[in-house]
């Protein structure tokens, strides 16, 4: 992350090259895929629909195999914990502004559950690096996730999810709690409120951009931000284009 310049840390990147445009492209088009006639009579069953998908998205970017029915009893440990952050998303929505490390330790619980043997589960789930470095970017970023920027949802988004990519703040299961705390993000601020879109599957479709574009955010150079911020904003309109097609299957 950047380092601040101004009482709103995150401010200087709403004036990197696109970034105002895509976040204007974002907002415009989450409002449609709301807007969908089936979403407006009957947005939960495009929600559920959603979180399954953007669950099992995720889990495949961490090296899940997605080779078996989705009705199937999930095997693998990377799915089921993905599923699991997914599903404890609902439950999280107040924690994530009031105490914001607090949903992100319960995120791990349930992420990393099948990946920590029994002898260590005490110890590592749920549990951040103890580092002096990572518990002060955590903390700043929980300041801002508690209110302490007001630039564009899609920004913030976009910030939670590669500062928490980038960071590893835990032993285990950190790409699937990045994008579920992205995921989380996007619907405590509004911008897509209901959850309707996938952009995780814009992420895997687009994998090796993904882990490109992250490791720019890593490098916090304007450049490396600018990349970081204008993928993740594409991915969403790959994710609006999911939610859409989602809607229509219903109609």
């Amino acid at each position: 992350m950047a380092p601040p310049t101004t009482s709103d840390p995150l401010v200087p990147l709403l004036d990197l090259p696109g970034v105002r445009d895509a976040v204007a492209e974002v907002r415009s088009g989450l409002a449609e895929l709301h807007n969908h006639p089936v979403n407006r009579r009957g947005w939960a069953a495009t929600a559920a629909e959603a979180q399954i998908r953007a669950a099992r998205a995720s889990a495949a970017l961490d090296g899940a195999r997605l080779d078996t029915p989705v009705d199937d009893p999930i095997t693998d440990p990377v799915l089921a914990g993905a599923v699991r952050a997914a599903e404890e998303i609902g439950k999280l929505l107040g924690t994530w502004r009031s105490a914001p490390l607090q949903a992100l330790a319960r995120l791990h619980l349930v992420a990393a559950a099948d990946l920590v043997p029994d002898e260590r589960r005490t110890g590592e789930l749920g549990r951040p690096n103890a580092s002096a470095e990572v518990s002060a970017r955590l903390a700043l970023l929980a300041d801002l996730v508690a209110g302490g920027t007001r630039v564009p949802a899609p920004v913030l988004v976009a910030v939670v999810h590669g500062e928490l990519l980038t960071l590893e703040p835990f032993p285990s299961a950190n790409g699937v709690v990045a994008r579920a705390a992205a995921r989380l993000t996007a619907i405590v601020t509004g911008l897509d409120q209901k959850g309707l879109a996938v952009p995780e599957v814009g992420h895997l479709r687009n994998r090796s951009a993904y882990r490109e574009a992250a490791a720019g955010f890593a490098s916090g150079t304007p450049e490396g931000l600018t990349k970081w911020i204008l993928h993740c904003c594409a991915q969403w309109g790959t994710g609006i284009r999911e939610g859409h097609s989602i809607a229509d299957a219903r109609a």
